[in-house]
């Protein structure tokens, strides 16, 4: 791994959050652990994201209609989406390493209280992954004050996602993290059992993260896909958040595919919380089965 290059920001925050955010909603604190192996696996919820059902994000080349018909499909509101915004504390022996931190203090997100109910303060996280740079991964990185929200922290991002992040990003932001991030190849190993898998569209840089090994092994997909209702059994439909829609279409049809056919855990931090379960293939698309059972 090599320390982050020098500063280089041209674009104002609102780029980012407008890509990650339609209407934020607050939820209670909750932390859902399971085991896996030596670590202990945690979702923490941080906020709900509703997603109107105007053809401006799902669905784009299809239009509202046929998305209303996939909701109302699955018994869901047909106006809306609504997704979960959550992220994942890996509690190994030796560290604690949480993996995106949500949409952060300033827009009202839990993600403090629900690692304080974990057992945890943020001065005891060692390491942050992120899988890409929008608003509702990295606004957490930052108190309400503007102080490092994990100052004892490591912030792990691929090389990509960190040269788009400085062209791209918030300004403030990326100076506040600058010296504390540390980039890495999409493919490598980031740190012991928890490798970062190459996914771009989403962003030029995304990564999912592969935590453990064989049967105790867990993919954390991060915007791969965002609903279990349309992600899944639409996988073909191009979704506005993408920078790329089309490689990120691609991207999404290979993982689920891929995932499907293996029955590995997932966590989603988009899925109903706590996003932890298995991909299945249900007709000609997919199905979410939620994980209730303990990872050993």
């Amino acid at each position: 791994m090599r320390k982050a290059p020098a500063l280089a920001v041209s674009m104002a925050a609102l780029v980012f959050v407008s890509q990650a955010l339609a209407a934020p909603a607050p939820v209670d604190p909750a932390a859902s652990s399971i085991r896996m192996g030596g670590s202990t696996i945690v979702a923490l919820r941080d906020m709900l994201n509703v997603v109107p059902n105007d053809g401006s994000v799902f669905g784009k080349e299809v239009g509202a209609g046929k998305v209303g018909k996939a909701l109302s499909d699955a018994h869901a509101p047909t106006d809306r989406i609504t997704l979960g915004v959550d992220a994942l504390l890996v509690r190994q022996p030796a560290r604690n390493v949480l993996i995106d931190t949500g949409l952060g203090p300033k827009i009202g997100g839990a993600l403090m209280a629900s690692l304080a109910k974990a057992g945890l303060k943020p001065e005891a996280i060692n390491d942050v992954l992120i899988t890409h740079s929008h608003g509702d991964h990295v606004g957490g990185l930052r108190t309400a004050a503007g102080d490092l929200a994990f100052p004892n922290a490591t912030i792990h991002m691929s090389a990509p996602e960190w040269a788009w992040m400085q062209e791209k990003g918030d300004r403030a932001l990326v100076a506040a993290i600058s010296s504390k991030v540390r980039t890495f190849r999409p493919g490598d190993t980031v740190l012991p059992n928890i490798v970062a898998v190459d996914t771009p569209g989403h962003t030029p840089g995304h990564v999912g993260y592969q935590i453990g090994s064989g049967k105790s092994r867990l993919m954390d997909i991060g915007d791969l896909a965002h609903s279990t209702i349309v992600s899944l059994s639409h996988p073909e439909w191009i979704i506005g958040y993408d920078t790329d829609g089309v490689e990120g279409r691609g991207r999404r049809e290979t993982w689920l595919a891929r995932l499907a056919a293996s029955g590995e855990r997932v966590f989603s931090p988009h899925f109903p919380f706590p996003g932890v379960g298995r991909i299945v293939k249900h007709g000609p698309g997919y199905a979410w089965h939620p994980d209730v059972t303990p990872i050993r």
